[in-house]
């Protein structure tokens, strides 16, 4: 027993080392891309820890819809289209529940001043590229939302399952349905805090650039953000099931071409 503990904390450590260090890769279209450290290792290393500090780890296998939420949510959580301004790093190291959670301090100014050194050849550009990464995550969030839904409705049924065929299974199934809820809970609740921590980093670049380098394009983000203001309303209701009006406004609606103005005609690249 000893000797698997040190073995179990030298893994720990090794993964540790390496995520202070390394991202979790990116594939093509922003997805993560697979891997053994990052699949493998690190979530091993970070179930030991997890139970360490006395955190619910569950041993059951994922459902296909909780894969798929994990795989729509992670875009949220970090931001390589802007060059690590949600710390993509420690995202590694809290994905993996080798670190608690640590995004709750995090400061809304790291957007803005990542749009402040990015050089463009017209200060126009900044309005645009806010509004674009705007689009982007309302684009994606029915999707999400969908996905998010779909988990939840997994555990009910487990939580009917156990209910009706829970007497004639060990005490350890009931143990690891409860860690599951517990973890796609709290999974949950982490996409809640991001799509919240993005509205307001885009909000503050707003408001800065409106100060800084005023421009009519600041309409159309504004307009954007009060798209994306009605998926966070829902977020924070956790009406992820519902069809509510985040959907109804448009959630899939996206018009590129308003953030086009007569006189700018600079081609914005996405990020």
């Amino acid at each position: 027993m000893d000797k698997l503990f040190r073995l179990t904390s030298a893994l720990a450590l090794a993964a540790l080392l390496a995520a202070c260090s390394v991202a979790r890769p990116v594939g093509d279209f922003g997805r993560a891309a697979p891997g053994f450290t990052h699949d493998v290792a690190m979530p091993a290393a970070g179930d030991f820890i997890a139970r360490n500090r006395k955190e619910p780890v569950s041993n059951f296998n994922k459902t296909d819809q909780e894969e798929e939420m994990h795989n729509r949510v992670w875009r949220f959580l970090v931001a390589a289209h802007a060059k690590d301004w949600v710390f993509d790093s420690s995202v590694e190291l809290q994905r993996t529940r080798i670190i608690p959670p640590k995004d709750e301090r995090y400061t809304i100014e790291r957007y803005y001043a990542w749009l402040k050194r990015t050089e463009y050849q017209s200060s126009r550009t900044r309005y645009s590229t806010v509004g674009r990464h705007i689009a982007a995550d309302i684009d994606t969030l029915p999707g999400t939302f969908a996905a998010i839904c779909a988990v939840i409705e997994i555990d009910r049924q487990r939580a009917i399952a156990y209910d009706s065929l829970g007497r004639d299974l060990p005490p350890a199934m009931g143990d690891n349905l409860a860690a599951r809820k517990y973890e796609n809970s709290a999974f949950i609740a982490w996409f809640v805090r991001a799509l919240n921590y993005r509205h307001a980093s885009y909000d503050y670049a707003l408001d800065s650039l409106l100060v800084e380098t005023p421009h009519e394009q600041s309409l159309a983000v504004d307009e954007a953000l009060r798209r994306l203001s009605v998926y966070v309303s829902r977020a924070d209701r956790h009406d992820f099931c519902g069809n509510g009006s985040a959907q109804q406004s448009g959630g899939s609606i996206v018009i590129p071409s308003r953030f086009q103005h007569p006189g700018d005609q600079e081609v914005v690249l996405p990020k």
